[in-house]
């Protein structure tokens, strides 16, 4: 790959690397990725995939994926920054925003509705493909309209909202499209908003290992009845694993990397939870994090 993409202004191209450093739970992985700075410079790393039929993946802020195929191309956006930092009716955001951003803007004005997505360590296109969300809400219902990048790297439009997402996925997004930019709208204005924000990333703090290597939720919850940390807690799992890598002590649905660990490491142990699950309960975990 390396003749093909070294080359193309505004990325950078690292080809065969340790890419652990682009997880938040910094697993082993070798690997190749791209990283793209401006739209021109994607779209001609999207226009040669398909020229010569290179399967790739777009990483974000890596808080909720784990890297596993050594054989596809994987791209990151550090796409300008665009949004308004005054009070705005709705913000436009490039995708490589972090929501950690929304969360700024919503405490300085007050955002109803942007509390849902408070402590989401991830990046606005991210959220949106995954429809991210807290126990307040999730990202989706707040969408109004996002730019496509497809894969022939050619931008398009589309108006959303709250029937375009489920639970922790969207229904419009085609294979290989990508969100390079997107439109959020709030509710208005309430003064609680921000006391909620800062009473919910205390929660978050209290009750999460937030301060470790780990890659957010592992598994979604089955129901809203049934969540997938306490089952795991009411099995009395935490700890499952290895000293490398095993349940979070804190939040069992959580795992936590101490080092040393890779990503087929990590594969190895989410089949063993699941499988233990299973045979203790019939509860069939699905994956919330993204091995990709």
């Amino acid at each position: 790959m390396n003749s093909l993409f070294r080359n193309i202004s505004d990325t950078v191209f690292l080809e065969k690397q340790n890419l652990s450093k682009f997880m938040t739970i910094k697993l082993d992985f070798v690997g190749s990725l791209i990283i793209c700075n401006t739209l021109v410079g994607l779209q001609k790393v999207v226009q040669i995939t398909k020229e010569h039929n290179i399967k790739y993946r777009m990483i974000g802020l890596g808080a909720n994926q784990v890297l596993t195929n050594s054989e596809i191309l994987y791209i990151k956006l550090e796409l300008p920054e665009i949004h308004s930092n005054d009070y705005c009716e709705n913000y436009t955001f490039s995708a490589s925003t972090s929501i950690s951003k929304l969360t700024s803007l919503a405490i300085k004005f007050n955002l109803k509705g942007w509390e849902a997505f408070t402590g989401i360590p991830g990046t606005v296109g991210g959220s949106i493909c995954m429809n991210a969300g807290t126990s307040l809400g999730e990202i989706g219902r707040l969408v109004e309209k996002v730019w496509i990048l497809d894969s022939s790297g050619i931008v398009k439009t589309k108006v959303v909202d709250a029937n375009d997402f489920t639970y922790r996925k969207n229904l419009f997004l085609k294979k290989d499209e990508i969100i390079i930019k997107a439109q959020i709208k709030h509710f208005g204005t309430d003064e609680k908003v921000s006391q909620i924000i800062k009473k919910y990333l205390r929660l978050r703090n209290e009750t999460q290992p937030l301060g470790t290597k780990n890659c957010g939720s592992v598994f979604k919850n089955p129901s809203i009845e049934q969540r997938a940390g306490m089952i795991l807690d009411q099995l009395g799992m935490k700890g499952f694993g290895s000293d490398k890598l095993h349940i979070s002590h804190k939040h069992a649905n959580f795992i936590e990397h101490e080092g040393g660990a890779t990503t087929e490491d990590f594969k190895n142990l989410v089949m063993n939870i699941k499988k233990e699950v299973k045979e203790k309960t019939g509860i069939e975990f699905e994956l919330e994090v993204k091995l990709d």
